[in-house]
């Protein structure tokens, strides 16, 4: 059971199991939480593993649901929907939806590992989400199996559906805290043309963070990313992708809009890179080429991993304060002495510092800590969110109070309450005790 225990997080927090159950439908996952519910016994749900936020950390003496056998993916080409279970990966999703000539956008960078109920529990982004959005925009309906076994069928294959409250969208970034998903009907699209990709690199962060608002002030383009030098650093040591070393900051854009409209998008972030005093812009519109950056970027996690152990941060700001959240971070990394890499979907303001430190140096490990909890602070001093897309887990927990605030805490807490009333679905999830930070 030990490598149940854990999400990519590492928590270091978590408990022993009592076991791991692995359902193989609906039923069987209703057959558990009834059994939990009338034992008293926790249940953490479970997907690929590949939370970055503690979401999926084991607990003493619970369950651990993992629902990777559940995997069947159907594709309704008619209807532009897809239907999948939780354990499905959303690389299957987006091969089921590719075989059809259609597209399920969300893509996240470990797409390739990631579950897509996971993605549901978390409201996954990806690389493509500053014009296309994020895994709330596209789930059109749910199943859902309650804290006391019930099944309930939410939402359905319909693109306008207004009849009663939101509820699939009351599930989609829950973290497992209401109810456990079993299936998923998504909306997806027409297979998008060609991207046109341009790559542009910087000496300073503040001078990207500054390009990208003037890209966005006049356009949305399908890809936004962003890398500082010491993510670009730790993707040549790991792959030798032919990045520039020595850049303090790497852009990487695409455009997929259809005919000419590419070739001006594609001028006007050239425009605005070269305003900002880019050291320099490359710009392709061979696929195969675009595909080998957006690929680098897909690495920074993995490359990183290589050079320690990682704390990593979600936060993200409205996009005027792009510019001093990625200062303040640097400020933050030389007042600690750690590490701190910045990757970002910088298209939409949601940034990924991830603090590198030598967990067997336990003053290196406080001085990390440290500077996560200085990170989250600075991006609430912004106005900013605790988390983007990864989810508040267990690691972003002590924030969400200052985030929400006492009236929607204690609505949270009224939902949590009415439908898990014995509080058996995923304790210690989002939700810090009462009483605490």
């Amino acid at each position: 059971m030990e490598r149940y225990r854990r999400d990519w997080a590492r928590d270091r927090s978590a408990g022993r199991p009592l076991a791991v159950v692995r359902p193989a439908g609906t039923r069987d996952v209703q057959a558990v939480l009834r059994w939990a519910a009338a034992a008293r016994v926790p249940v953490v749900p479970r997907g690929a593993g590949t939370g970055l936020s503690g979401g999926a950390t084991a607990v003493d003496g619970g369950l651990v649901l993992s629902l990777e056998r559940m995997r069947a993916v159907a594709v309704d080409p008619v209807a532009r929907v897809a239907v999948a279970q939780p354990g499905a990966l959303n690389a299957d999703v987006k091969r089921a939806a590719a075989a059809a000539g259609l597209w399920y956008p969300p893509d996240p960078s470990s797409f390739e590992s990631c579950s897509i109920g996971g993605n549901a529990a978390t409201n996954a982004g990806g690389l493509c989400c500053v014009k296309y959005g994020v895994t709330a925009d596209y789930v059109l309906g749910l199943e859902v199996v309650l804290a006391d076994g019930a099944a309930v069928r939410l939402g359905g294959p319909r693109l306008k559906d207004a009849a009663g409250l939101s509820l699939t969208k009351l599930f989609v970034g829950s973290e497992g805290i209401l109810g456990v998903i079993t299936e998923l009907t998504l909306r997806l699209l027409p297979a998008p043309p060609p991207a046109s990709t341009l790559v542009a690199t910087f000496p300073t962060v503040e001078a990207a963070a500054a390009a990208v608002l003037g890209i966005t002030a006049r356009l949305r383009p399908a890809v936004l990313e962003l890398m500082d030098r010491t993510a670009v650093n730790a993707v040549e040591d790991h792959a030798a992708m032919g990045l520039d070393r020595t850049a303090g900051a790497l852009l990487l854009a695409r455009s997929d809009a259809p005919g000419r409209a590419a070739a001006e998008e594609i001028a006007a972030m050239e425009a605005a890179c070269a305003g900002q005093a880019a050291t320099e812009i490359f710009t392709t519109d061979d696929p195969a080429e675009g595909e080998a950056f957006a690929a680098a970027r897909r690495l920074a996690f993995p490359a990183l991993e290589r050079r320690g152990e990682l704390l990593l941060e979600d936060v993200g700001v409205a996009l005027p304060d792009l510019p001093r959240l990625v200062g303040g971070i640097e400020a933050i990394a030389a007042a600690h002495d750690v590490t701190i890499a910045l990757v970002a979907h910088a298209g939409d303001g949601n940034t990924h510092p991830v603090i590198v430190y030598d967990g067997d140096d336990p003053a290196h490990a406080a001085r990390a800590e440290r500077a996560f909890a200085a990170v989250m602070d600075l991006a609430l001093a912004l106005g900013g969110t605790i988390t983007g897309e990864h989810g508040v887990g267990r690691l972003k927990r002590p924030w969400l109070p200052e985030y929400l605030g006492d009236g929607a805490l204690a609505l949270t807490r009224r939902v949590k309450q009415a439908l898990d009333p014995l509080g058996i679905l995923n304790p210690g999830a989002m939700l810090p005790t009462e009483g605490t930070r």
